[in-house]
């Protein structure tokens, strides 16, 4: 397998020029412009991330789970698919085609495992009627109920 084009300047290119975007984003800008207050400092921080995820750099030292879950009450589920598919027009522009093809699928399994982390709820479960077997723990309980 050829090495893809990704590399440290590619990278905080690519960073630089996604979050521009994001910012003038009618839909995205809002929410980050009012969760960021220094931008560069943050850039830095997700160019370390970019590094460490698709260069295995190990520059990234954040929690993006946390980070992501305070904003919760502003965040949806459309806005990851709006961010995943701004991702995608910028990667596609300025990298070459298997290097954006690499950074498109880690973004939407990064964008998949925050969603989980943020939306998803695994309520009780009542335990069916049908595993309430003669002998079983379940069974022993409700039957002497």
């Amino acid at each position: 397998m050829p090495a893809l084009d990704i590399t440290e300047p590619g990278l905080t290119r690519l960073v630089d020029a996604f979050y521009a975007r994001v910012r003038c984003d009618e839909e995205l800008g809002p929410i980050f412009n009012d969760a960021i207050h220094d931008w560069p400092e943050h850039l830095e921080k997700l160019r370390a991330f970019w590094s460490s995820v698709m260069l295995t750099s190990g520059r990234y030292k954040g929690q993006p789970v946390p980070a992501h879950v305070k904003h919760r009450d502003r965040i949806t589920p459309a806005l990851f698919e709006r961010w995943l598919a701004l991702w995608a027009e910028t990667t596609d522009e300025l990298m070459a085609p298997e290097a954006a093809a690499a950074l498109q699928a880690k973004a939407a399994r990064i964008a998949e495992s925050l969603k989980l982390a943020m939306f998803f709820r695994l309520e009780a479960q009542p335990v069916p009627a049908s595993s309430h077997r003669p002998g079983s723990p379940t069974a022993a309980a409700t039957d002497h109920a």
